[in-house]
């Protein structure tokens, strides 16, 4: 399904009770405040990258880190890429209650800010009732700056163990989305990321690196409520 212009009704996107974001990438294990409800599932139509600078968060201006952004199915199929798709791209999406929707999104415009626009596109959730919901996405879009395109998965993978920036290793980044994914249930594998996450723990395996320790994924959520520490950028 294609991305919808964001302009119509984002406004009023909302004000009925009905604001869900849909989060592909580190608001899959970070998730925004305020949401009281946490649905797992997919949406269809994107494929999931690592083809987003960050410079702000997993990087810097000098040396941009990599984050996920989401491509059109349609547009991804006129590039050369070393992965194949996965037919979903699994997240969650989480509910904002009206009454915290503008605190949120003021958050999320700051959190986002690094190349990402806002679209549109129903998500569907993992269990029943299994009802497709409106969900904002924050997207990377082509044209953005920070997009950066395909690229040779072991100079990615590389890039990926040497970058870091105010939120952390980069590394880490790729491997709590890996954990992340895992946790959504069965089918929720994104090939794109496995394979990245292999590469980079062969690299280690030969520098004699460790990985990244202990299970962060489940205590992430339980910081629901915090704003405080540095966020990563996107999806």
């Amino acid at each position: 399904m294609a991305t919808e212009n964001h302009a119509p009704g984002l406004a009023t996107f909302g004000q009925n009770d009905d604001f869900w974001l849909f989060g592909y990438g580190s608001l899959i294990w970070k998730p925004p405040p305020h949401f009281d409800k946490r649905v797992p599932g997919y949406i269809e139509g994107y494929v999931r990258r690592f083809w987003q600078a960050s410079e702000d968060h997993r990087g810097t201006p000098e040396a941009p880190g990599r984050v996920v952004t989401l491509i059109d199915r349609a547009h991804w199929e006129t590039l050369t890429d070393h992965h194949e798709p996965t037919e979903r791209v699994w997240g969650a999406a989480y509910h904002i209650p009206r009454e915290k929707v503008a605190e949120v999104r003021e958050y999320l415009d700051i959190r986002e800010i690094n190349g990402y626009s806002i679209q549109f596109t129903p998500f569907i959730p993992s269990s029943a009732p299994s009802t497709p919901i409106q969900t904002l996405v924050y997207i990377g879009l082509p044209s953005n700056p920070q997009f950066l395109g395909p690229q040779d998965p072991d100079e990615l993978a590389a890039h990926i163990l040497k970058s870091r920036g105010p939120s952390g290793e980069n590394r880490e980044y790729l491997f709590q989305l890996e954990e992340a994914l895992r946790g959504l249930g069965e089918g929720a594998r994104d090939e794109h990321v496995r394979d990245l996450v292999e590469r980079c723990r062969g690299i280690e395996a030969k520098e004699g690196r460790k990985e990244v320790e202990g299970d962060v994924v489940g205590e992430r959520l339980k910081k629901v409520g915090s704003t405080e520490e540095q966020e990563e950028v996107e999806k």
